[in-house]
């Protein structure tokens, strides 16, 4: 039987000119965020006023996105452990969208450069947006216990915290209200299994990590090793990996230097940060091992996804950048226009392995969505939806 949709959604469909489907249709449903008619009127808001060719008056009905009552214009703050990472470039693009359609203020980038200290500098960075009285804080955690008591101080004071790409270790998670991104050590564990379903029992793999034991690619390394253990592969240098160095300059010396060095000696390898991952392909390709030594990883930096449509590497995984910005600024509103009654949920981002089998969309287009482009366009899906 087909489900009953709201009328203000097809109404909302064709003020639009949207076409229609299930996917659609789920979206201006609410995903578990709106009620069908405050989608749909989010959206019509969005269109109107982006089309306006004047902007509407400060407080005025028509400034309020998804007819919201008026409020405050609360500009939360983001806080990153490297904030000039291209990693994170869709994460500001979605901060920025979901504060736009919300009518609110872009939120403030702060954090640590990747020149800096990262714990010290984020949590000065912490302090200072609870000093400032900041109407909510989305961070990263990088360290099992440094977080702990400068987000219970902001709790406290009353500034909801919620977490965001990284969340403490995978047995002691932070003490956020909820907690937006990708489960690390599961992540690790299936780029491991598919590594070693490329591999024979008995093959030697090795992990690249830019910054061992820092909590947001750590627990992927621990997961990754677990799995290609149990496979029957041996994993060199165990969890510990390869330490690829936290610049870029390092990551483009050190993986080709260990291939000529231990090309012969491996079989497998896999990196489980994006830059690490983006210099797996050319590594290989320069010591002619493609082909002779498996390879995959995490995220889509440009080079990852040119790797894998020339064959050199075999997958990558993308974790949605783009909804670990969106999603802290909507919960974070939700939380403050209900007054704490709707509590921000734990949400997994995802584990979509891109292969040269469905690399392609990701590179037809360029899309704010993955950070190749700040131009926002609208990307039509034909075809087929895998799940």
């Amino acid at each position: 039987m087909r489900k009953k949709i709201d009328p203000v959604v097809d109404e909302a469909i064709e003020t639009l000119n949207m076409k229609d489907g299930p996917s659609r249709r789920r979206l201006l449903e609410g995903a578990g965020l709106f009620s069908a008619t405050a989608a749909a009127s989010a959206l019509i808001a969005a269109c109107s006023s982006s089309s306006s060719s004047s902007a509407a008056p400060s407080g005025s009905a028509a400034a309020v996105a998804g007819n919201f009552p008026t409020t405050p214009k609360w500009k939360f703050t983001f806080v990153n452990h490297v904030t000039d990472n291209s990693f994170f470039t869709p994460t500001q693009y979605g901060m920025a969208d979901a504060a736009a359609l919300l009518g609110l203020p872009t939120p403030s980038w702060t954090g640590a450069l990747s020149t800096q200290p990262t714990n010290s500098t984020m949590l000065s960075a912490i302090q200072a947006a609870i000093t400032a009285g900041s109407p909510g804080i989305a961070t990263t955690v990088v360290s099992a216990t440094a977080f702990v008591a400068p987000i219970n101080s902001a709790l406290s004071a009353g500034i909801p915290v919620v977490t965001y790409n990284a969340n403490g270790s995978t047995d002691n998670p932070t003490n956020g209200l909820a907690y937006i991104g990708q489960e690390l050590f599961i992540s690790g564990q299936e780029v491991g299994k598919r590594l070693a379903s490329l591999m024979k029992k008995g093959d030697t793999a090795v992990g690249v990590i830019a910054q061992p034991g820092s909590l947001n690619i750590q627990p992927r390394m621990d997961g990754a090793t677990q799995a290609l253990e149990a496979a029957g592969m041996k994993v060199m240098f165990g969890n510990k990996g390869l330490d690829s160095g936290a610049s870029a300059t390092q990551e483009a010396q050190t993986i080709p230097q260990f291939l000529q060095a231990n090309g012969s000696k491996i079989q497998g390898i896999f990196a489980v940060d994006g830059g690490s991952t983006a210099n797996l392909g050319p590594a290989l390709q320069k010591n002619n091992l493609v082909g002779k030594v498996q390879a995959g990883g995490f995220d889509l930096e440009p080079q990852t996804l040119s790797a894998i449509k020339a064959g050199q590497i075999s997958f990558t995984i993308d974790q949605s950048p783009y909804l670990q910005g969106f999603l802290p600024t909507m919960y974070l509103y939700l939380f403050q226009l209900s007054g704490g009654l709707v509590s921000p949920p734990t949400t997994d981002t995802g584990l979509k392995f891109v292969t040269k089998g469905n690399v392609d969309p990701y590179t037809a287009t360029p899309t704010r969505y993955e950070g190749s482009t700040k131009n926002q366009v609208y990307v039509k899906h034909s075809g087929a939806i895998s799940v």
